[in-house]
């Protein structure tokens, strides 16, 4: 069977592009090797309770924001968000603790209080990253694919920014921390917690840009979803089926058919069957396993294949547990970053109006992230593995009440998760399921890796590409991708 265009997996990213597709009237396939669609998103079952594979904490729903503007094509109705504030707390190693989200002036007094040493520095820290991600956003509206972005469209973005556009181009090669100057460790640190859980490193190697975006987006909106990321993607694939798309589940992708002229056209199973594709194939793997599994070596230039082989993603390892509703309650806030050392790990309970779980309890993921690949090296048999995994367990446990004292003994573990178990669930790469390090080089600089490729008729989405990790970014690398494939026709 062949269709105009085939998506390969069932991640947001590669749901919001068939989804966007099928609306617009292309004919679409998606193939997807789980028996149910969200990838790294979707969510977990356990003894009554629903468990998020992430903090449970959504950007882009607010009013004409990028979600809404998703759905506003689709023929179903958007999953019930609700705005949430504040977004998270953040918990500084002394126990103080800062609140994030509640709108840019109420949170500069908020600075101004918790970090006195450093006040001035800390506000206007804040303000100026606001002032560039609001630019950044307004960019992002008239031209989504910044990354790949012609010097007449960047002169014309600039042209539509010309207070900001200067300050924008000359940080495009600088580090959050380059910005930082005058503040405290103090609050160095507090903005690391934060930059290594959304960016995937520390200020002195996230790009700035990139930063200013991740740290200004909760003072905006943050929400909540019903039934979490998991009804998103359902959502997403009545969607696709009932624009005329085609969703297969349980179905393996084994590499890509080409055409005498090399380009993509079409897509071999597990099975042996090809499902042909007239236009492109848009792949929702991770960049390494599009070239690695579905292009293949052979096909893969050199410069790609070291390009990738240096590139190095982080990997999770996660609690599930149930948790008591008083226990949610002594909480600051359902979503706790607690900022331990040099490193940080996140809680996030689901919210008491959805709590996934039996009365009186809530269910909740605490999120470390952990070296991926060493999860795979240093194991004989499964038995290292488990080991491993205790270790971690214990660790982290300790780690959580020595941050959180206030949980006591109203937490109870469910089940772990470690890289090997998404791997298992998602055939990424070593279990990667974070995207990569937003550093200046792979945000904006000459190493981004974009939706396009060395390989005609072959596009990519998701988080390895631009702009990044987070279901906003996601959904944004499919919007570009859709937008390339079939432009939205807006009618009078």
């Amino acid at each position: 069977m062949s269709f105009e265009v085939v998506v390969v997996g069932g991640g947001i990213g590669g749901l919001t592009c068939a989804a966007l597709l099928a609306a617009r009237g292309a004919r679409v396939c998606l193939l997807e090797r789980a028996s149910r669609a969200g990838g790294c998103a979707a969510s977990f079952e356990h003894l009554g309770h629903e468990f998020e594979t992430g903090a449970g904490l959504y950007a882009g729903w607010e009013p004409s924001g990028l979600h809404e503007r998703v759905f506003a094509e689709l023929p179903v109705a958007k999953p019930e968000a609700r705005e949430v504030s504040p977004a998270y707390t953040v918990r500084l190693p002394g126990g103080e603790d800062v609140r994030v989200g509640v709108g840019l002036e109420e949170f500069c007094e908020t600075l101004g209080a918790a970090f006195p040493e450093c006040a001035g520095a800390a506000v206007n820290f804040y303000r100026d990253a606001s002032q560039i991600a609001d630019a950044l956003r307004r960019a992002a509206r008239q031209t989504p694919a910044l990354a790949c972005a012609s010097k007449l469209q960047l002169m014309r973005l600039a042209a539509s920014e010309p207070r900001l556009a200067p300050r924008i181009l000359k940080a495009r090669g600088d580090t959050a921390a380059r910005h930082l100057k005058g503040t405290s460790a103090r609050f160095r640190r507090f903005v690391d917690a934060q930059l290594q859980t959304f960016a995937l490193c520390p200020s002195d190697t996230c790009s700035y840009l990139y930063a200013a975006v991740a740290l200004a987006e909760p003072l905006r909106a943050a929400h909540e979803l019903r039934g979490g990321a998991q009804a998103f993607a359902d959502a997403l694939v009545e969607a696709v089926t009932k624009s005329g798309g085609t969703v297969r589940l349980d179905t393996t992708a084994l590499r890509l058919s080409f055409d005498a002229q090399g380009r993509a056209n079409g897509v071999t199973l597990l099975t042996g069957e090809t499902v042909g594709a007239t236009r492109a194939v848009v792949s929702n793997l991770t960049a390494w396993d599009t070239f690695g599994k579905l292009v293949g070596a052979e096909r893969t230039p050199a410069h790609v294949r070291a390009r990738l082989k240096n590139l190095r993603g982080q990997g999770v390892y996660q609690i599930f547990m149930s948790l008591d509703e008083e226990a949610a309650r002594r909480l600051p806030s359902d979503r706790v970053l607690a900022s331990q050392d040099d490193s940080a790990f996140m809680l996030g309970a689901a919210p008491a109006w959805d709590a996934r779980a039996p009365e009186g309890k809530r269910a909740a993921t605490v999120t470390a992230f952990t070296d991926a690949e060493q999860w795979f090296t240093f194991h004989a048999d499964e038995a290292g593995h488990e080991g491993q995994d205790a270790r971690s367990l214990e660790a982290l446990w300790s780690r959580l009440h020595a941050a959180l004292p206030e949980l006591g003994s109203g937490a109870e573990v469910f089940e772990t998760a470690t890289p090997r178990t998404f791997y298992e669930r998602t055939r990424r790469r070593f279990g990667m399921v974070c995207g990569l390090p937003r550093t200046p080089e792979l945000t904006g600089g000459a190493g981004a890796l974009t939706h396009r490729t060395s390989v005609p008729n072959l596009l990519m989405v998701g988080d390895t590409v631009f702009p990044g990790a987070g279901l906003a970014a996601v959904t944004h690398s499919a919007l570009i991708v859709a937008g390339e494939l079939a432009p939205r026709t807006v009618r009078a």
